[in-house]
């Protein structure tokens, strides 16, 4: 975001890390004692400020904070990691802390992914492994995953992957349809050896291929499918200066993180009168895929794709009439690779307007006033592809005021040998099975609802009783409690109740008197499934509920803690939440957990049609009334006409159903 002032252009202390940036901050270190040749960069990010800081900078009263970057550094050959503040303006290293591996290790770098192949296959026990099931070293290709953690003793203070084994069959053979079920080796990748190598019962390789790329798997082309064209005449109705974007009401700022990906930062909304602020920052601060399959080789997979692999790195660079439709503006991504030089995602963030049906309507039957107004939402949305799955981040902002966050599923299931009865796959081709699985995002939601001091209201619907108040049964209320405290502010969703979340504020009120506030509305889906004494449990708390409530700590971003790799459990929410602050009337952080969980359809294969999971916000005595109200009615010349013959002038205001056009 850009602040503009008479003769000068003050940048944000948020404004993601530039190419200059990252290149200051790399030049800084390696000229530190912290760098050794062997050292690689696990990650450069934005220091945030302490949000106290940030406002009274932007409304003046505070000096502009010192603009840091966070650097974590892992040395390949002896494991040393570090963890790094560094002064962008001053060119100086901070503070560091050096990890000795009991509470976690550094996110996986990819040069530890490619060093793994040659790792197992010089190893003689992983060659006749593979020469028992009659397979070719140089057939198979290996996928590192992260080990979580297990307790081994032999993994105590190392770098620990998991690898398990696909056949390719040839140079463009998708080797998801092949795994190697019942072999599975454990890897130092720092030491180069393999520490232990299960090697169960062998299960049949499936042979049936899963190219869904090839055209003679694709079948015919369907075209009876005529062509939908998306057009904006006169542009999009948004604007953007450098990161900051204003439409209709809104006005925010849109971020971007190697580990978080998309960030949203200080959304606000014009009530005709003033800007109002409703959420300081948004993001997708963590999430694991946990699978249910307990053999011998699989029991481990559970894969924090956030904290342990930071998603973010693998954005995909998105493409005007593919990803996105219609009058696109990107923006680009800007991120250190492992050497600290700067790397630019091209078109990593797609913004673009859909119309989203009907808004509001009326035809009363005493005036005869008919009006009906077309609803539009603003999409921000990106993709990253993590190995076998592909994940897009949706926000969208509507006219009314609504915010929702979606997630879109696709890609390749991960798949196993099918062991016919199988409690824990589904079968989706012959012997190929595809083990059931949850994908849990967290939403980290940093709420600023009309201010900073808030509170969340936790509202049930409630059946009552026939009685004297109500004797025809036909009564019906609902309850509200306050979160008052960290120690009660884990929270479950209930359908049978409509439970529902109000963030308000404990100092601002509506013209009727009473608390503006916004609403979190839920999906209601299953928390993790796992034993509760499991060791994802334990890594993972934040899955054991939907809702959390934190007083605000700049320190606490990630759900699960900093450091996620081979972290043994109890960090990050549990421990956030054992100092029980209060919760009412402060500063508060929201952690929202969604997702679905996966029992895979034969239709998901061999590439899954996207399957989606969101959550709403939406305001709740935000407004003194309905804020959509000066939305104009369609142009004639641009409504929607059911005759493709029909001339302009025969379209109507009248609501021609719900068109969601876009991505």
């Amino acid at each position: 975001m850009t602040l503009t002032e008479p003769n000068r252009t003050i940048t944000s202390p948020l404004a993601s890390l530039t190419p200059a940036d990252i290149e200051q901050v790399r030049d800084v270190v390696t000229a530190s004692e912290l760098f050794t040749p062997t050292s690689r960069f696990a990650y450069i990010g934005l220091e945030e400020p302490h949000k106290r800081e940030v406002l009274a900078y932007l409304e003046g009263s505070g000096p502009r904070p010192d603009r840091q970057a966070r650097v974590m550094l892992l040395d390949m050959a002896t494991g040393h990691s570090t963890d790094s503040i560094v002064s962008i303006d001053g060119a100086e290293v901070i503070s560091t802390v050096v990890l000795d591996g009991s509470n976690g290790q550094l996110p996986v770098l990819i040069q530890e992914f490619d060093e793994v192949g040659p790792i197992v296959a010089s190893d003689q026990r992983w060659v006749d492994a593979l020469t028992a099931r009659g397979i070719a070293v140089d057939s198979v290709v290996c996928v590192p995953l992260s080990a979580g953690f297990y307790d081994l003793p032999e993994e105590e203070g190392r770098r620990i992957l998991r690898v398990l084994a696909f056949q390719q069959n040839y140079p463009e053979d998708h080797p998801w349809a092949h795994p190697v079920d019942g072999l599975c080796a454990y890897v130092d990748v720092a030491a180069r050896t393999i520490t232990r190598l299960i090697d169960s019962a062998p299960l049949p390789v499936p042979v049936e291929g899963g190219n869904f790329d090839d055209p003679a798997l694709q079948g015919a082309p369907l075209t009876v499918l005529k062509p939908i064209s998306i057009t904006q005449p006169e542009g999009p109705s948004f604007v953007v200066d450098g990161e900051s974007v204003t439409w209709g009401n809104w006005s925010f700022d849109v971020g971007f993180d190697p580990r978080e990906g998309l960030i949203m930062r200080q959304l606000s909304f014009f009530d005709g009168v003033e800007q109002r602020p409703i959420m300081y920052r948004g993001s997708i601060a963590e999430m694991v895929v946990p699978y249910g399959d307990p053999s011998p080789v699989r029991f481990w997979q559970n894969y924090f794709d956030t904290g342990e692999y930071l998603f973010g790195r693998f954005t995909n660079s998105l493409e005007l009439g593919c990803d996105c439709v219609g009058e696109i503006h990107y923006f680009d991504a800007v991120l250190a690779d492992e050497l600290g030089n700067p790397q630019t995602i091209k078109n990593g963030i797609c913004m673009h307007e859909e119309d989203f049906g009907t808004l509001w309507k009326h035809s009363d039957m005493f005036t005869g006033s008919s009006e009906v107004r077309r609803q539009r939402r603003l999409v921000i949305s990106f993709f990253t592809t993590v190995g076998n799955y592909d994940y897009g981040f949706y926000w969208y902002l509507y006219l009314d005021g609504t915010i929702e966050c979606e997630a879109k599923l696709t890609g390749i299931l991960f798949t196993s040998s099918y062991v016919e009865g199988s409690p824990y796959a589904s079968e989706v081709a012959p012997g190929l099975g595809a083990p059931y699985h949850q994908h849990l995002f967290s939403a980290r939601l940093d709420m600023m609802v009309d201010g900073v001091s808030n509170a969340v209201d936790e509202v049930d619907a409630v059946r009552l009783p026939v009685s004297a108040e109500n004797p025809y049964g036909g009564a019906f209320t609902n309850s509200v409690t306050r979160l008052s405290s960290e120690s009660d502010a884990g929270r479950v969703a209930d359908a049978s109740v409509g439970r529902a979340w109000h963030i308000v504020n404990t100092e601002k009120t509506n013209r009727l008197g009473r608390p503006t506030g916004y609403v979190l509305l839920p999906e209601q889906a299953p928390t993790l499934l796992a034993d509760p004494s499991s060791s994802i449990a334990a890594r993972a708390a934040f899955t054991t509920k939907q809702l959390w409530v934190t007083q605000y700590d700049t320190a606490e971003r990630y759900p699960a803690g900093d450091f996620v790799h081979q972290n043994p459990g109890g960090d990050g929410l549990p421990r956030y939440m054992a100092a029980d602050r209060s919760v009412d009337g402060e500063d508060i952080v929201l952690w929202h957990t969604f997702g679905p969980t996966h029992f895979p359809r034969i239709e998901d294969w061999p590439v899954m049609p996207t399957d989606y999971a969101k959550f709403t916000l939406k305001p709740y005595g935000f407004f003194d009334r309905n804020p959509a109200l000066n939305v104009p009615p369609s142009e004639l010349k641009h409504a929607c006409s059911h005759d493709s013959g029909a001339h302009e002038g025969h379209a109507s205001h009248g609501d021609h159903g719900d068109h969601h056009h876009g991505a």
